[in-house]
């Protein structure tokens, strides 16, 4: 039996994981294929309840793909913040359709709270954060109340404040996992290429990242990739992530994300 099919014992029936799981999982999934590493993970059954949290952006399909060869009956969990490009919400449902994806689930703001705190739907302009808690963190923090381990499509070399990422982290006492953290933009465009992927129809506008619609401009030559999500204002994530990422082992637990 392979290293890499090897199950461990320290996640069984656990209610929380620990920074010592997620250094174990590091170290035994070190150098494994992205694709046999989900494999493994999924066939052991040692995640509790996992879902994968898509943005459906312009990397997204990768990580999609390759989930839902490894079990299509993974969740898929969106968060429409009402404020998406179309042509993402097209996407989306192309991506579901062609790739089998057989949970898709969408999650939104809670109408009463838009009413109170964004009655015009203009916060977006001059309070981004505030915007972001109410549309996006807010809504996934309720959707991924009932998980144990969720999935991200974080990579290392979307920008400087993304290094260091691990492919397992533990925030609040949830798992949750980067298989494509060590990936470069190389590995992506030829992981479109060998499996026929459809892009998204805005990246070849120059649209590299791609978030709310008001909140999201084309990336100019040279820049981060995420260069362009809420330019002009001092700011790089949304909430759901933070802002820099521990290097492996630091044990952190999540004491520097937002409060849900």
């Amino acid at each position: 039996m392979g290293e890499a099919a090897r199950k461990i014992d320290f996640i069984d029936a656990r209610p929380t994981f620990t920074q010592a799981d997620a250094d174990e999982l590091n170290t035994r999934f070190e150098g494994v294929e992205t694709a046999t590493m989900l494999k493994t993970l999924f066939a052991e059954d040692q995640l509790g309840t996992v879902g994968l949290v898509s943005s459906f952006g312009t990397e997204a399909a990768v990580l999609l793909h390759l989930v839902a060869k490894a079990d299509p009956t993974v969740p898929v969990i969106f968060v429409d913040t009402l404020k998406m490009f179309p042509e993402t919400l097209e996407y989306r449902e192309q991506l579901i359709d062609e790739l089998g994806i057989k949970n898709a689930q969408v999650v939104t703001p809670k109408a009463d709270v838009l009413a109170e705190k964004d009655e015009n739907g203009l916060r977006w302009s001059f309070d981004p954060d505030g915007c972001c808690e109410i549309r996006k963190v807010e809504p996934l923090a309720r959707a991924k109340a009932g998980l144990d381990a969720w999935i991200s499509g974080r990579k290392s070399f979307q920008s400087i404040t993304r290094e260091n990422l691990p492919r397992f982290e533990v925030k609040e006492g949830k798992l949750k996992i980067n298989p494509l953290g060590d990936w470069t933009k190389d590995d992506l465009d030829a992981y479109f290429e060998e499996y026929d992927i459809p892009r998204h129809p805005l990246e070849e506008q120059g649209y590299l990242s791609v978030g709310c619609a008001p909140c999201t401009s084309k990336v100019k030559p040279g820049e981060d990739p995420r260069a362009g999500r809420w330019r002009g204002w001092d700011k790089t994530e949304c909430g759901i992530h933070e802002d820099v990422t521990p290097l492996p082992g630091t044990d952190d637990n999540g004491a520097n994300d937002p409060i849900f």
